[in-house]
């Protein structure tokens, strides 16, 4: 077992003016459980002054510990580099913009010391914008269908994992990530509990449609062959059809019913099988994209610099 007991982990990306509000909080809340933490910060290269203000809090306090990636490499990507470096036997994932709310890591802590080796949280009330709210219940929604698994569009990544947990995770050779699906993918005994959701702090969601579509295709992609085998089904029912009009013209063929072949039945057989095979395409060559990152192996992520960690 670990000396530190309890880690926190929090992704940073534009949240400058946040940052020592968040320290504060996460100090007195978890120093009410333990004096023996960490809170792991990891600038995801915020365009801001925000590893400025990590390396300020890791100078006030030696628990404070910060990671600077050499680049954007994406919310869960930054969530997989600081649970690399987390050593808490216990481990807490929160955002750092101070929707999750730091005082509910009690509540989290206390209800996993009932046996369960995550304990989620889950947002009854989310104060986020209407499109937000909208574009993830049906992003979570289609994903359910897609990859057969149960997702929740009121649980996100605010949670406390077990060390067994976070190494499971951490043993995924997956380059796409995607924390909540992991979580959900490693099994383990899990439970969740509703808690608050606060308004944002500050300035605005870095996640916009464009970043939405991108994270929904190619999470579900990484995750599910589903799609492949939807495409199986529809190119079944095609030939079907297919079938039955055949014999349909046949038969108005032998009955006298067709004298000139139609303009319009073969303009719409051209076009309509043009896109059917296009989009067929396009979905193969998609997953021959994802097997073409995989075969680079290229690192998840790249560490410029870190504050407050051994042999750093």
């Amino acid at each position: 077992m670990s000396d530190i007991h309890i880690s926190v982990v929090s992704p940073v990306y534009r949240g400058e003016k946040m940052l020592s509000q968040l320290v504060d909080r996460v100090t007195r809340a978890v120093g009410t459980i333990t004096d023996s933490y960490e809170i792991i910060l990891v600038n995801d290269a915020s365009p801001d002054a925000s590893w400025d203000a990590i390396v300020r809090a890791c100078t006030s306090d030696s628990r404070v510990k910060g990671i600077n990636l050499s680049r954007n490499f994406g919310q869960h990507y930054a969530i997989t580099a600081g649970l690399r470096y987390a050593k808490g036997n216990w481990v807490v994932v929160m955002d750092c913009d101070l929707q999750d709310r730091p005082e509910e890591i009690t509540r989290l802590y206390t209800k996993a010391q009932e046996g369960w080796d995550a304990v989620l949280a889950q947002r009854t009330i989310r104060h986020d914008s209407y499109f937000k709210r909208l574009s993830s219940r049906l992003f979570y929604r289609f994903f359910s269908y897609l990859t057969d698994t149960s997702q929740d569009a009121s649980i996100a990544n605010f949670g406390i994992y077990n060390h067994k947990v976070v190494e499971s995770i951490l043993s995924m050779g997956d380059a796409m990530r995607f924390f909540p699906s992991q979580v959900q993918w490693v099994g383990f005994r899990k439970t969740c509990i509703p808690v608050d959701h606060s308004d944002r702090e500050e300035g605005r969601s870095s996640y916009n449609l464009h970043s939405l579509i991108k994270l929904a295709l190619d999470t579900m992609i990484s995750f599910s062959d589903k799609p492949l085998r939807l495409t199986v089904k529809f190119g079944f029912v095609i030939t079907f059809l297919s079938f039955v009009a055949a014999l349909l013209y046949i038969v108005k063929w032998l009955t006298g019913g067709i004298v000139v072949l139609g303009y319009t039945s073969l303009i719409i057989s051209v076009w309509l099988l043009s896109g059917v095979l296009i989009s067929l395409i396009g979905i193969v060559g998609l997953y021959i994209g994802r097997i073409f990152e995989k075969v680079k192996d290229r690192p998840l992520y790249i560490v410029l610099e870190t504050k407050n960690i051994e042999n750093d």
